[in-house]
């Protein structure tokens, strides 16, 4: 899951900050601190309880502080008129009170050197636009009309369901049936891929820059339109000529020769103009809409010739890049920025650098090859993955009459044993398919990858691009990896994929349940590191017409964050704390012994004192002693995990005899009717599960270590019940009421477009906020063996932008603004109507580019 453990940015060993800062003055405790350096040491000694803070101590290695006293250092400080605003990027970077007010002094005109003169406030930035609150009586208007979008399309599915089941089981012989499900599968994915191209043009015609409220009218239109075209069935042809095909139907702009990697499909497609030969590489977002202040504002996203545009990108509304421009991975544009012609950005938000991030030469890759590749695409679905999944279950109950029992019951069979005990039988599949799935990922694409060789470019659209796109996508299954994450069992899975774990030093917590690469066999992980979730190996460097595979390794004894992109050059080797969402750095030398943070990365301490509370457990008979019980607890999470899908998956057989019974009075209604069951008693029963799980021990903030019982319980709590499901639900007022049912403390007429709370009930969200398409609140944190949990509070009114990540123990006043792919650290306190952005975030000047914005 996405909430995984990350770092606590804390401080550095004293005996290894060399380099840092020069060794304290001793004289300087006893010199009396004027001007702003008085007013930061004494508002720091308020923070810390000290009677006195010198001000030539370093924060960290010497007072002893961490990232959480420096925020709410940080916090006390906005609050004074008389100082100018610290972010924490102040504090790593001038980490003393002397080089903290030397910094700041140009911006605090209101101290001089005699001590301070009449407080002046400097001017405040303008505030955030106050949100706009939808009307009781549209708020149900609008999910009532969501209803019955859902109700119509379910039904739509239903007949031509049963339409080619029909046709399909009136054949003769296995051929005769085969050939009709080919039929049946082209015709039903013509439609299935025209209809949502047909509604964009008829609800919406071609989409313009405008901004319109939520819970209105318009938006049951935009959110009819988009929730259609990503349930498109030619979504799931990324990186192929047919889905730029499709972007084009839809009316985006598009070049000739652009290659798109990234499943996040933009929905206002008419405001997207890219260049020929441009690159848009895996997870980037480019949606050409946001949600603000209760309003959906759509923006042009113009993408020059020959752009690359890298991996765990945001590209908010009103950006541009021109002919030959360059954004780096974990980088982000904010609304009104634009890169020249040829230059290299990145950062959040974006910055210029001297970082080419092509490294991948262009190859042949002509017109003749897209088309034979798609014309293959489009044969290999029609003639093996269609018929499988339109005819397959026709087919299978001709060829094998003995499961019609379960799926064509007869008038008593629902009150009768057997009916249940065959369905039972048939449920039984689940658990034979588990290992077959297992098998097939050790095996065949270990076999494929020879066919491979590393380093070596290769054309796209071609055989070895093909073998590459089938081992990625059958070594990065999210069922096992979730099965097997947060144990000690997932360092022999990920072994059984192919990655090089060199000697494994056993934690217990390797990795999380969230780790995804492109090539599993050139992915090697130094002994002592542990991941969190959200890791995803760049082992493909992509251009426009080629690729290339290359080794990526990530260096002994490091600990990754939450949401990091881990490039194949990255420049990072031992020891190093590499935070949430942190841009790794490609250039420059290798970084070892010290903790990465931001995008663009800057060095911060590696680890704190707090941290090494629990350092005792790490080896030893005690390790040994607590790592064996914390594997008998993970296994028997593992097994609860396998049972309750299985549950559900047996429920599921129910409900398809269910449906089969009541075909012959309902006709396709009751296919559609069982449609609309397995989503809805789907909500219900992991709603129990979450329940069920967290009675008898609910989420409380927490201090332990590792190998605490209370950690267990809540990695229980992120493995057990599932969030997929939540997805249905986004941008509906239905969200808001599963949120309630799972503990959150959510207000009313909340509009959330795709956020995910990781501790339900550690979460607190006010009336009316506004939280877009992969923005996360996290409430807990873990670094090496330590780990951390509180509570967060998004007060009324707020927007948490596309992408966003919030971290644990954070405040977030009213109608308050957080950018695009912005990092909230722990305990930072963003005050009413303030509007913040980067990575680290920090406040802005009421813009949305921030302080490197150009």
């Amino acid at each position: 899951m996405v909430g995984k453990p990350v770092e606590e940015l804390t401080s550095y060993p004293a005996e290894s900050s060399a380099g840092r800062c020069a060794a304290p003055d001793p004289t300087a405790a006893g010199e009396p601190a004027t001007g702003i350096e008085g007013a930061l040491a004494a508002t720091l000694a308020e923070v810390t309880g000290a009677g006195q803070v010198p001000v030539d101590q370093h924060f960290f290695d010497d007072l002893g502080a961490d990232s959480l006293v420096m925020a709410h250092f940080c916090a006390r400080v906005r609050k004074r008129a008389d100082l100018p605003a610290v972010s924490m990027k102040d504090v790593y970077r001038y980490p003393t009170i002397r080089q903290l007010a030397t910094a700041l002094a140009d911006s605090a005109p209101s101290f001089q050197d005699g001590g301070p003169a009449e407080a002046t406030a400097p001017a405040p930035p303008p505030p955030a636009p106050a949100p706009v609150i939808a009307g009781t009586a549209r708020y149900v208007l609008c999910g009532a009309l969501q209803l019955l979008t859902f109700l119509g399309y379910s039904c739509l599915v239903a007949v031509l369901t049963a339409w080619s089941y029909e046709w399909i089981s009136a054949g003769s012989g296995l051929f005769d049936r085969y050939l009709r499900s080919v039929l049946c599968g082209a015709a039903a994915l013509l439609v299935l891929c025209a209809v949502p191209v047909a509604v964009k043009w008829a609800l919406v015609g071609r989409w313009k820059p405008r901004q319109f409220p939520v819970w209105s009218l318009r938006y049951v239109r935009f959110w009819a339109v988009k929730t259609l075209i990503r349930a498109n069935p030619l979504v799931l042809f990324v990186g192929s000529p047919l889905y730029t095909l499709y972007l084009r139907a839809l009316g985006a702009h598009l070049g000739r020769g652009v290659a798109v990697f990234s499943r996040n499909v933009p929905v206002c497609t008419d405001l997207l103009s890219v260049g020929a030969g441009t690159v848009i590489r895996k997870d980037a977002f480019l949606n050409c809409y946001r949600a603000r202040a209760g309003l959906i504002q759509t923006g042009a996203v113009v993408l020059g010739e020959h752009v690359v545009i890298s991996e765990a990108t945001v590209l908010d509304i009103d950006t541009a890049l021109g002919d030959g421009a360059q954004l780096g991975h974990a980088s982000s544009l904010h609304s009104g920025q634009m890169v020249p012609d040829g230059e290299s950005w990145h950062g959040s938000p974006a910055q210029r650098c001297g970082v080419d991030f092509r490294f991948v030469e262009p190859a042949a890759c002509g017109a003749v090859r897209r088309t034979l590749h798609s014309c293959l695409q489009m044969a290999t679905v029609l003639l093996l993955y269609v018929p499988l999944a339109i005819g397959g279950v026709g087919i299978l109950l001709a060829e094998a009459p003995q499961l019609t029992a379960v799926l064509e019951p007869g008038p008593t069979a629902l009150g009768s044993w057997s009916f249940y005990t065959d369905a039972l039988a048939v449920s039984l599949l689940f658990f034979a398919a588990v290992p077959l799935g297992l098998l097939f990922q050790v095996t065949v694409p270990r076999l494929l990858s020879r066919t491979i060789r590393p380093g070596r470019v290769y054309p796209l659209y071609g055989f070895h691009y093909g073998v590459h796109r089938l081992i990625a996508l059958s070594t990065n299954r999210k069922f096992l990896m979730r099965l097997f994450g947060d144990s000690s069992a997932i360092v022999h899975y990920l072994r059984c994929l192919g990655y090089d774990l060199s000697r494994v030093e056993q934690t217990g917590s390797n990795f999380g349940t969230e780790v995804k690469h492109e090539s599993p066999y050139l992915t090697s992980v130094g002994s002592g590191t542990m991941v969190a979730d959200g890791l995803s190996v760049m082992n493909a460097d992509f251009s426009a017409t080629s690729f290339r595979v290359s080794r990526t390794s990530i260096g002994p004894r490091n600990f990754l964050g939450n949401r990091i992109a881990y490039p194949s050059r990255g420049k990072t080797g031992d020891n190093c704390l590499l935070a949430t969402k942190v841009m790794v750095p490609v250039d420059g030398e290798v970084r070892e012994g010290v903790g990465l943070l931001g995008s663009p990365a800057f060095e911060i301490p590696r680890s704190v004192q707090r941290d090494s509370t629990f350092d005792e457990l790490k080896n030893g008979e005690r390790l040994g002693r607590r790592l064996a019980a914390k594997n008998r607890h993970n296994a028997a999470t593992m097994g609860l995990y396998l049972l309750v899908r299985w549950l559900y998956f047996f429920w599921i057989t129910l409900l398809a005899a269910l449906a089969a019974e009541l075909y012959d009075s309902l006709g396709a209604l009751a296919l559609a009717l069982a449609n609309v069951l397995v989503l809805v008693s789907g909500v219900v029963y992991f709603v129990l599960v979450e329940r069920a799980v967290t009675v008898f021990h609910p989420l409380t903030p927490l201090f332990c270590s590792i190998y605490d019982r209370r950690f267990w319980r809540r990695e229980r709590f992120w493995k057990v019940p599932s969030e997929t499901y939540l997805l249905f639900f986004n941008g509906t007022p239905f969200k808001n009421l599963i949120w309630r049912l799972l503990g959150v403390r959510i207000g009313r007429k909340v509009f959330d477009d795709g956020c995910y709370l990781t501790e339900r009930t550690l979460a607190a969200i006010g009336d009316g906020c506004t939280l877009n398409q992969g923005s996360v609140v996290q409430c807990h944190s873990q670094e090496d063996g330590t780990f951390k949990s509180d509570r967060s509070t998004l007060a009324a009114g707020c927007t948490l932008g596309v992408g966003a990540f919030v971290h644990y123990g954070v405040t977030v006043g009213d109608a308050a603004m957080l950018a695009p792919d912005s990092f909230l650290m722990k305990g930072e306190a963003v005050p009413p109507h303030a509007q913040w952005g980067g990575n680290p975030a920090r406040q802005t000047c009421g813009g949305d580019t921030g302080e490197d914005g150009r």
